[in-house]
């Protein structure tokens, strides 16, 4: 990562769930100075709690990100419960509230009523384009998605999506902006709802799921797939580099080689599942044999620590990401 340049600048984070604080914490860890807002008092409590607990563990651990310590990275962290106190002096303002569409809207509203006319005012939403939400606004060219993957401060990418009415400068500085805190930020050229990791994701998720539903695989077996297959090597290179190198020379034999089975297996996928009914049950049941109910906190904290794991062994290796 660069060196920092957040120094003397304020990032305003409207929501302090898992997302918020992740985000908090990158945003610290680059110098900034971050007001985190929630309705809730206890809420911004609960956060900064977690995000104190969270900053120790990253420095035990060799992986707290910039070049302050955790101790000053947690005194650059503020909470507020006022909305215009969060925006006030903000020069980037990252929107995480749940994922629907009135709320973002009722939100957007009341940041357009605070910005200054230089914040950008970005949204965290995973599928909704922000055109939907932001095309009445005075500071509608300022708008701007920037779409993380959760957890954010272990899996780097942000997917950023103007609106077609978005002040280039402001993508440009999005961009930038995103690089130089650590993360990996991709440009989606136009909005489609979904952006591109949730549609790739989702493809991945349907035919597994149609595979449990025709009987192919259980459950544990198409995520076996993923965990011992697949995911091994996309946590190193993507898939247009796997068919590059899956071919003695590259990506045009690898075309010429497997190009008319991939069309035909594809074609013969069948529709997109309506992700209910009796393979609902079936998933629920066999996930909750292999994680039960009362394991979910332990898991998740073990997912955290082997993707801690995977963050260094890149980083020893010289990967920016």
């Amino acid at each position: 990562m660069a060196e920092s340049k957040g120094s003397g600048q304020k990032v305003g984070i409207i929501g302090s769930g898992l997302i918020g604080r992740s985000f908090a914490m990158i945003f610290a860890g680059a110098g900034y100075q971050v007001t985190l807002f929630d309705i809730l008092e206890k809420q911004t409590t609960d956060a900064l709690k977690d995000i104190k607990q969270q900053f120790a563990k990253l420095e035990g651990n060799g992986l707290l990100k910039g070049t302050l310590s955790a101790e000053k990275q947690y005194s650059l962290i503020t909470v507020s419960q006022d909305l215009k106190d969060c925006v006030k002096g903000a020069t980037f303002i990252q929107e995480c509230v749940p994922e629907n569409l009135e709320l973002k809207k009722q939100i957007f509203a009341q940041l357009d009523e605070f910005a200054s006319d230089e914040v950008t005012l970005s949204s965290s939403t995973s599928c909704i384009p922000i055109s939907k939400f932001s095309e009445n606004l005075k500071h509608r060219s300022q708008c701007i998605v920037s779409h993380p993957v959760y957890p954010p401060y272990y899996v780097p990418l942000i997917e950023v999506v103007p609106a077609p009415w978005t002040d280039k400068s402001i993508t440009d500085k999005t961009m930038a902006m995103w690089d130089e805190v650590g993360q990996a930020p991709i440009l989606i050229k136009k909005e489609i709802e979904g952006f591109a990791l949730n549609r790739i994701q989702y493809a991945i998720i349907a035919e597994c799921w149609r595979l449990v539903q025709e009987g192919v695989v259980s459950p544990q077996d198409a995520d076996k797939v993923m965990t011992c297959g697949l995911g091994r090597r996309y946590a190193f290179i993507g898939v247009f580099e796997t068919m590059h190198l899956n071919a003695p020379n590259g990506f045009g034999q690898y075309l010429e080689s497997y190009a008319k089975g991939m069309h035909k297996i594809a074609s013969e996928m069948g529709p997109a599942p309506t992700y209910d009914g009796p393979t609902a049950q079936l998933i629920h049941n066999e996930m909750c044999k292999t994680i039960p109910m009362d394991q979910l906190q332990e898991k998740r904290e073990w997912r955290d620590e082997r993707l801690i794991a995977l963050a260094k062994v890149k980083k020893e290796k010289g990967d920016k990401y």
